[in-house]
């Protein structure tokens, strides 16, 4: 049995107007499973999305009153917000794209990795990359 670390970053919220249309990108455009939904009252709902092997994952929050509303794909300002690290990006970049995804960028070599830039459903930028020391 692997030993847990005693801290880690664990989970990641980002801002969505709904949480129906959100689970479905997520799970169709980028594969991911949902690991809890669990209703909290009120209309909002502990919505948890990510991967089965313990990685980071992302709460999808349900955005309220116009601050929050107005923040919904521009949480960091225009810049790259998350990293969808694969062992193989040609692949994922092809099923991704087959599934909508809007890529803003053709795919390019760096000294870390293979990456390319791409929005979510929200505006959200992230970077597919598929790092040079690859898993």
């Amino acid at each position: 049995m692997t030993a847990r670390p005693p801290r880690r970053i664990a989970t990641v919220a980002v801002l969505v107007a709904d949480y129906g249309t959100a689970i479905r990108w997520y799970r169709d455009c980028l594969r991911l499973d949902l690991l809890e939904d669990v209703p909290l009252g009120g209309g909002k709902r502990w919505v948890v999305m990510g991967t089965p092997d313990g990685g980071a994952r992302i709460l999808l929050a349900k955005a309220e009153g116009p601050a929050q509303l107005a923040r919904i794909g521009d949480q960091t300002g225009g810049r790259v917000f998350l990293f969808l690290e694969t062992d193989d990006f040609d692949r994922d970049h092809a099923a991704m794209r087959a599934a909508g995804v809007a890529f803003l960028e053709e795919p390019r070599r760096e000294a870390y990795g293979t990456v390319a830039v791409f929005e979510d459903l929200c505006g959200n930028r992230w970077d597919l990359i598929e790092p040079r020391s690859s898993f």
